[in-house]
């Protein structure tokens, strides 16, 4: 039914090109006048019909978000927070509307609703209640994984700027405490874990060329680095300094 709903989108821009005041197709007309030797056949060249800011998806729709996202930065400056939120079809809301012998990939709906409700309570997490301290704009991108899950990469300006001995406070890059947060400890170690791969393991997705695409392993150090290539290095201390290690067993392998 959706289909069939932008099927006639396009096909109502279609017949109102007039009514809709499009402009000249630049394009068209270029590849028409840059015709000198006269091999293009004008047949092949088809009719282009010009899509409105107004259809959602459109080069122009994007453009506006672009300039729109753009006036934030002149603005307020860059950002202070890049958080992406994804999709887990494992969450309870979307298991427990499942029939039986359904599966996430089967039920998008299910998927696309549950996430968008859950991504509008950590908007108002962070924008309403604060988290980060005070919030002077925030936006956010929507985007689909070859799986078909949703997800987000949200922008968010403070008032008050993120300090360099702030960091460690808000972003981690260590597993947690299991004694403090055990909840917490088994979603990072369930779902946050990178690998195997390296010479574990060189039949990973990662690997080519024998290195890992991603840059693991990752050294291990004691504070957080800032002003490296743009990059922050973030704090990741050994056990001998503070931190946590857990082992995984992983088809007959086990780690640690």
């Amino acid at each position: 039914m959706y289909a069939k709903i932008k099927s006639e989108r396009l096909r109502y821009i279609r017949f109102n090109q007039t009514n809709l005041r499009a402009e000249e197709c630049i394009h068209l007309h270029d590849a028409v006048n840059n015709n000198i030797d006269g091999n293009l056949n004008l047949n092949n060249i088809g009719n282009v019909f010009i899509l409105p800011s107004s259809y959602t998806g459109s080069s122009r729709h994007m453009q506006e978000y672009i300039q729109d996202a753009m006036t934030y930065v002149r603005a307020y400056g860059r950002p202070d927070l890049f958080i992406t939120y994804t999709c887990n079809p494992q969450w309870d809301e979307i298991k427990k509307l499942l029939l039986p012998e359904q599966t996430p990939i089967h039920r998008p709906d299910i998927t696309a609703r549950v996430f968008k409700q859950k991504l509008n309570s950590l908007i108002d997490l962070i924008v309403k209640h604060s988290v980060f301290g005070e919030t002077r704009s925030w936006m956010y991108s929507i985007e689909w994984q070859k799986r078909g899950l949703p997800h987000a990469h949200i922008l968010i300006w403070c008032v008050e700027k993120i300090r360099p001995e702030e960091i460690d406070k808000i972003v981690f890059a260590e597993i947690p405490d299991p004694n403090v947060d055990k909840e917490l400890f088994e979603i990072v170690t369930k779902n946050m874990i990178h690998g195997p791969c390296g010479n574990l393991n060189m039949t990973s997705l990662c690997m080519e060329n024998s290195n890992c695409t991603q840059g693991f392993r990752k050294d291990f150090v004691r504070d957080t680095i800032t002003g490296i290539d743009g990059y922050p290095i973030y704090r990741r201390r050994n056990s001998e300094n503070g931190g946590q290690s857990f082992s995984l067993k992983l088809r007959n392998m086990k780690l640690k």
